[in-house]
């Protein structure tokens, strides 16, 4: 039963070269995009506000979240 297998193998592997040539591959690759240092449309200052905001969301819920819980006190 596993006296083939290792051909069986590697004939599986020459059968996809066949089917699909590098050359092909390569050829169909789509072109690199030119981002112009944009990540989702925002420049680095909009993007370091959007940071700013989420941490000071976080950090309120959080501290909402021991407050309510019980875990912190207001004095």
């Amino acid at each position: 039963m596993f006296d083939n297998l290792r051909d069986d193998a590697a004939s599986l592997y020459e059968e996809e070269d066949t089917i699909f040539p590098e050359e092909e591959i390569k050829s169909k690759a789509p072109a690199k995009r030119r981002t112009n240092g944009k990540i989702l449309g925002m420049t680095p200052t909009q993007r370091f506000i959007i940071a700013v905001m989420l941490l000071v969301a976080v950090c309120t819920m959080g501290t909402m979240c021991l407050l309510m819980t019980g875990k912190i006190g207001l004095g």
